[in-house]
């Protein structure tokens, strides 16, 4: 991997279900596009009621079934983490409030954005639903979410001359 890879950090409340939901999605893209190379992906969580779990075995379930791993362990963003990434992406405002009052955001030279954001068809201000206290179909839309702003992403940095 080269040290011109891009940080990429999804970020949610615990880190258990949305972001390494979208971690889970862009490596899965990437991969099928041939960028790894290109990329470091992480996820983290505003809180650290998570850390060191894995995903919700509801959002690994419904992600294994469209052939998506997810692999990482749940982790607190840290002020630390802006010194390091290129991308934070949050889920939600909350998060996105929680990530621009740490004092590195001031300073941050990358983005710090609404994930969904980078979906083209996505409302402005548009979040990606928790689906934790939701039924079964809420772990679907957030993967259905997740693709749409994980393509929009890709394609952004490609118009950014970022990626090839």
């Amino acid at each position: 991997m080269s040290r011109a890879a891009i940080r990429v950090c999804f970020v949610c409340l615990g880190n258990i279900c949305r972001s390494p939901t979208a971690e889970g999605v862009l490596r899965r893209i990437v991969v099928d596009e041939g960028l790894s190379d290109h990329f470091v992906i992480d996820s983290a969580g505003t809180a650290a009621y998570h850390v060191g779990e894995r995903a919700d075995a509801r959002s690994r379930d419904f992600a294994s079934r469209r052939g998506i791993s997810l692999d990482s362990r749940g982790r607190q963003f840290t002020n630390e983490d802006f010194e390091c990434l290129d991308y934070v992406l949050a889920m939600d405002a909350s998060n996105l409030s929680d990530l621009e009052e740490l004092p590195g955001a001031a300073d941050f030279a990358g983005t710090l954005s609404l994930f969904r954001a980078f979906d083209p068809i996505a409302k402005a201000q548009a979040e990606v639903p928790d689906p934790y206290y939701g039924g079964d179909r809420g772990f679907d839309d957030v993967l259905d979410l997740c693709e749409a702003a994980c393509r929009g992403l890709i394609e952004h940095m490609r118009e950014a001359g970022q990626i090839p």
